[in-house]
């Protein structure tokens, strides 16, 4: 199939608190160079994308508060490119929205949603699984499918898929998702072999999508197509200002694909981090001969290993029998805490927020 058929929904909306101070309201992690690459994450979310798929047919949802951000890094596109989320409403009606824009274009088309802050180290394998996803779907043009990430240990903060093993092909039909187990189910999770992470990475036939939006969400499907006549045009703003708020609150896992009968997971042949937390981060980066991690930082460390240190600028740290401990320097705010207690950093940051000021978050 022609790649002019070939759409991605690149996913832009999303604060990432866990990664606070570094990621703001304002300026949020896929804007930032987290890994010190040279590009941002949805930069290089672009690019991957861009390898299999037109430049004019790649669509950025955010919303407005990062409109300019978005234009300056990505200046390929064209603003018609960027769809504005007037509310937030989670990923179900954003995604049904680009859905129908892409079908009123091309009924023929092929879509891809991929949230814009992951890490992918081999891209090729990653086109591949694109490539068998995108075939697949052109094939059996009801199919929904996932792409899943192969798991390395058993991570409560994941949701899981299950799948029917089937050693022909490496398409798998979809036995149930699980959203965030305890560690003792992620366990057996693992211990199974026939269960993956849900990465978030969709692909299907606009025609498949729309109508399991159709089926199983029809209100939200109602409320969106009353806008088909203005979608891609000067008019479509003013229409999502007026109804997009009135759309449910609620996921695609939830409102979709756990509802649907023909889902489908390609387990990826690819290594993945969603960049959620620092101690991901951590893990990605390289590490000193006391495992410690510096960004922008020179590190002078004394008795101190296993630690994560970001700067804002180029600066000299100095640790002092400090161990396994984040440190994040950023203009207005120094985080500096445990690497094992980081999930209580959204707290934190909501603490922050009531009492020192909401231009902090």
């Amino acid at each position: 199939m022609s790649s002019k058929n070939y759409y991605a929904v690149i996913m832009a909306g999303g604060v990432g608190s866990r990664l606070w101070p570094e990621s703001r309201q304002d300026y949020p992690k896929q804007f930032h160079d987290i890994l010190g690459s040279g590009k941002t994450l949805i930069q290089k979310t672009f690019d991957r994308l861009n390898k299999k798929i037109p430049t004019e047919n790649i669509l950025i949802l955010t919303n407005q508060r990062y409109l300019d951000l978005t234009k300056k890094q990505l200046p390929e596109i064209e603003e018609n490119q960027i769809v504005l989320e007037p509310a937030m409403r989670n990923t179900a009606p954003c995604i049904l929205l680009a859905a129908l824009k892409i079908q009123k274009i091309n009924p023929e088309g092929l879509m891809v949603v991929a949230p814009s802050d992951h890490w992918i180290e081999d891209e090729n394998a990653f086109l591949d699984n694109l490539q068998n996803a995108f075939d697949t779907c052109q094939r059996n043009q009801n199919m929904l499918m996932t792409l899943g990430i192969q798991p390395t240990l058993p991570h409560t903060g994941y949701g899981y898929i299950q799948f029917e093993e089937n050693e022909k092909s490496s398409v798998k039909k979809v036995v149930n998702f699980t959203e965030k187990p305890n560690y003792e189910t992620a366990q057996m999770f693992i211990a199974s072999g026939d269960y993956v992470w849900n990465a978030g990475i969709f692909v299907w036939s606009v025609k498949a999508i729309v109508k399991a939006f159709e089926n199983y969400l029809p209100e939200m499907f109602s409320l969106f197509e009353k806008g088909i006549g203005v979608y891609n045009s000067s008019k479509e703003r003013a229409f999502l200002e007026e109804n997009y708020a009135n759309a449910e609150n609620i996921s695609i896992d939830y409102g979709v694909m756990e509802k649907a009968e023909e889902v489908s997971v390609i387990p990826a042949e690819f290594d993945w981090n969603d960049l959620g937390s620092w101690a991901s981060l951590y893990d990605k980066m390289q590490h000193d001969e006391n495992e410690n991690v510096a960004i922008n930082a020179q590190l002078l460390a004394d008795n101190s290993g296993k630690n994560f240190v970001k700067t804002s600028k180029e600066k000299i740290v100095v640790l002092k029998d400090l161990n396994e401990y984040i440190v994040i320097e950023n203009e207005d705010v120094i985080y500096i805490g445990p690497k094992n207690k980081e999930q209580a950093i959204k707290e934190i940051r909501e603490r922050v927020k009531d009492e020192l000021g909401e231009h902090l978050i």
